[in-house]
């Protein structure tokens, strides 16, 4: 049997091989080095990590050009969810699996929540952070962690109270933490003004708990 094609994207393989599929969604910054670390210290907890690159190969650290990036994906955002469905249909023939949990950050999170509704049978644990985004997600069939910023311009209160609101009253099982103190990144190494260390890890061992729960 022939191995399945990878998508444009990077590939993290735990130690054994193979293990739970796990698909990791980029913020409007790109795939950059932080995501794929990040992909990477996944495969270290024995998942497969796959991080699709919606950008094909752009990536920044301003936020201006990140703006500009993340405004031209809007406008084909069709074919981001056609590519993210390429992303799991990937792994599932690399895992064997059926279904997979999805990570979103910020706009990562956007797709990742239309995903779990899009393909509900393919999505069985969602996290989300700092990102949310609207959908009907009375079709979905996942369990859904969410980590956000206690001081976030980027994303208001009353979204994500909004929004897990809306997930509860889908009969979800959801579950967001707010961390003081942080602002939007605060998981992301690569920001100096606004990663939290404490914050951060917090957050990597309440995924970690969660995906393997």
């Amino acid at each position: 049997m022939s191995s399945p094609v990878q998508p444009d994207g990077h590939l993290a393989l735990p130690a054994a091989g193979n293990g739970q599929p796990v698909l990791v969604l980029h913020p409007w910054w790109g795939l950059n080095a932080t995501i794929k670390a990040f992909a990477d210290r996944l495969a270290g907890q024995g998942f497969v990590a796959f991080a699709p690159d919606l950008y094909h190969g752009t990536v920044t650290d301003e936020i201006d050009e990140a703006e500009k990036l993340v405004t031209a994906l809007d406008g084909k955002s069709d074919q981001a969810k056609k590519e993210i469905i390429e992303a799991v249909t990937f792994l599932k023939e690399k895992t064997g699996a059926a279904a997979m949990a999805v990570i979103g950050f910020s706009m990562g999170a956007y797709y990742a929540l239309d995903l779990s509704v899009s393909a509900a049978d393919s999505i069985n644990k969602v996290v989300i952070f700092y990102g949310s985004g609207p959908a009907d997600f009375r079709k979905a069939k996942a369990e859904y962690l969410g980590h956000f910023a206690g001081n976030d311009p980027y994303e208001p209160t009353e979204n994500v109270a909004g929004l897990e609101e809306v997930l509860k009253a889908s009969g979800r099982a959801v579950t967001f933490y707010t961390y003081p103190d942080t602002g939007h990144w605060f998981f992301e190494s690569d920001r100096a003004n606004a990663y939290n260390e404490a914050a951060a890890e917090l957050a990597w061992e309440r995924t970690v708990a969660f995906l393997k729960g």
